[in-house]
């Protein structure tokens, strides 16, 4: 089946995110010198269909384009002409990067590794093509958690200890 790949621009590296084949959810994928952005494209779309692509665009608060939305508009031009028959979305990359970060230190992950600014790219873009996954498919549960039973495992730990 055919991918979605989330996008989150940057003027030295860019972070790469992929969905899975049914569009339910994005996992990170690969941070990439934004030099070599459209021929790591060329190469993953060798191997894997790529239905759309889903970028990052930065926003003020207020909702009109920040500073760094000029490299964006950069980039969507190389885009097109390297993809031409692949549709590109935006979506707002407010704050991307702050969850980014409570998602490492939530994670568990150290001090140290989190001061590597290749994994906050690739969440970056795992959120970006998430939060569009999300607002276009509309979250979908396998299970009505309704018609779950209440779980054995409260008695459990209700009992009294001898």
């Amino acid at each position: 089946m055919d991918r979605l790949i989330g996008i989150d621009f940057g003027k030295k590296r860019t972070g790469l995110a992929v969905s899975d084949p049914l569009h339910i959810f994005s996992s990170a994928l690969d941070t990439v010198d934004t030099a070599k952005l459209i021929d790591y494209l060329k190469n993953y779309a060798q191997k894997e269909t790529i239905e759309r692509f889903v970028v990052g665009f930065p926003v003020n608060m207020d909702g009109s384009p920040s500073e760094a939305a000029s490299g964006v508009e950069t980039f969507l031009k190389q885009l097109e002409k390297a993809f031409p028959d692949i549709p590109v979305s935006l979506e707002d990359e407010r704050f991307t990067s702050v969850l980014a970060h409570r998602i490492m230190i939530d994670g568990g992950m150290k001090a140290s590794d989190r001061k590597d600014k290749k994994s906050v790219d690739r969440i970056s873009a795992a959120l970006i093509l998430q939060s569009y996954l999300d607002r276009t498919q509309g979250a979908v549960f396998a299970v009505d958690p309704e018609s779950v039973p209440e779980s054995r495992s409260r008695k459990v730990t209700k009992r009294k200890r001898r």
